[in-house]
């Protein structure tokens, strides 16, 4: 699959903020009539969750740790809880990520900034959890997750930049798997098909819709966590 906007190969893909647009066909997929497109859009961010899934492999029946609840983490959220997760712990620094992460299916959620133990009750017994999904890129919330995660346990990587120090002793100690996830490939037909038959609802992600002459402020929006989840700028007819 070509990503546009990315920088991952030279010379780099342009972006698709434009009026038009020519794809290959095996990109393009049939949306519901009866969905709305503000709502086809969430099919990327979907898209990575279900891509992460498939990396940590099965998860039902399984007690699962997200951290970070961006849109991607909660749509992540949402697909776990369709794959059978049978308990979801969400953690995040913020409020109103973790109102949304709710909303989405998560049986618990923990605010990190106001509860720094909060995690802590998962600690016993080398570890409570059998996966764990890291969408934050915090490189604290990637090391406080090997405390809680049950030996022999799946970690993935969903967003992390920079080099970090992991303690490899408590890795090799516990025999945890450590596992990277990048974008998505057959994954994204998935979503579309999920959100088109309403298997996954993402109207609670999408807080802010303004209209493209208000553009500034929608970027501006979407930089603060405590304000906004996923916001969308309307073009009109």
């Amino acid at each position: 699959m070509r990503f546009y906007g990315s920088a991952m190969r030279f010379p780099h893909v342009q972006g698709a903020f434009r009026e038009t647009l020519i794809i290959e066909a095996a990109q393009a997929h049939v949306v519901a009539h009866n969905l709305p497109l503000s709502e086809a859009a969430l099919a990327e961010p979907l898209s990575v969750g279900l891509h992460a899934i498939s990396r940590a492999g099965s998860v039902f029946g399984k007690r699962v740790l997200v951290t970070g609840c961006g849109p991607i983490g909660v749509l992540l959220i949402a697909a776990l809880r369709r794959a059978g997760a049978a308990q979801i712990v969400a953690a995040d620094l913020t409020d109103l990520p973790l109102a949304c992460a709710r909303e989405m299916g998560a049986d618990t959620t923990i605010n990190l900034a106001t509860q720094a133990d909060g995690l802590a009750p998962y600690v016993r017994d080398k570890g409570q959890f059998d996966v764990m999904f890291e969408a934050s890129g915090s490189d604290k919330a990637l090391c406080a997750g090997l405390d809680v995660v049950a030996p022999r346990g799946v970690i993935v990587i969903i967003g992390l930049g920079g080099d970090i120090s992991i303690p490899l002793n408590q890795i090799v100690g516990k025999e945890l798997e450590l596992r990277g996830t990048f974008r998505f490939h057959p994954e994204f037909a998935v979503a579309v098909n999920f959100l088109n038959q309403r298997l996954i609802n993402g109207l609670p992600v999408i807080s802010h819709t303004l209209d493209f002459k208000n553009s500034n402020e929608a970027f501006d929006l979407a930089g603060d966590k405590r304000k906004a989840m996923k916001v969308q700028i309307a073009f009109g007819a």
